[in-house]
């Protein structure tokens, strides 16, 4: 398993989902690589396109976590990605964290039986996708083991804390959240 964390990019990602989390990873020390479904380039669920460090399929060593940000389509091409399926099923099986926010947790973890006998969160309406056995919760985090789910938008500094709270300690977080002014 490698150091570095794999943030997902499908072309409709919701860009606050993704880019809050690599600016406080990035922040906390980490060695973030962005890696875009079947492209470098991959544009937001808002018209913005992002460069990616690399295409997800030339991702070759389980990194410690990855983390799928939401939105529409974006989180629906992630579901359908076997690659995304995949890597995001080593870094479970690895212990590593899985990490997905929005309407991902529902369209990716659920779909790939990650979130079986676990509680998790999502977007609202979109736990309709849950697997029977998964509790939904509604709080705006929610970490199950190696699991982190969040809810939308306006979660996604808490979850990218929570986050970075996982890999590289409270206290670090912590201080990124005072540097931010951040009030989470």
């Amino acid at each position: 398993m490698s150091d570095q964390v794999v943030v997902v990019l499908a072309p409709g990602f919701e860009e606050i989902e993704a880019v809050t989390p690599i600016d406080v990873l990035r922040r906390a020390g980490v060695d973030v690589v962005v890696a875009g479904v079947g492209a470098t380039a991959v544009q937001g669920a808002h018209g913005v396109t992002y460069q990616c460090d690399t295409a997800l399929e030339d991702i070759l060593t389980t990194p410690r976590a990855i983390v799928l940000p939401g939105g529409l389509p974006g989180s629906e091409n992630l579901g359908k990605s076997g690659a995304v399926k995949e890597l995001t099923l080593k870094v479970h099986k690895s212990g590593g964290i899985c990490a997905a926010i929005c309407a991902a947790p529902a369209l990716t973890f659920a779909k790939f039986g990650l979130l079986n006998d676990c509680t998790a969160t999502c977007y609202p309406t979109f736990e309709k996708e849950f697997d029977p056995s998964t509790k939904h919760s509604e709080d705006r985090v929610v970490v199950d083991g190696n699991i982190i789910t969040s809810r939308g938008p306006g979660t996604s500094l808490e979850f990218s804390l929570k986050l970075a709270a996982m890999l590289v300690g409270p206290a670090a977080a912590d201080e990124i959240q005072g540097q931010m002014l951040a009030r989470v």
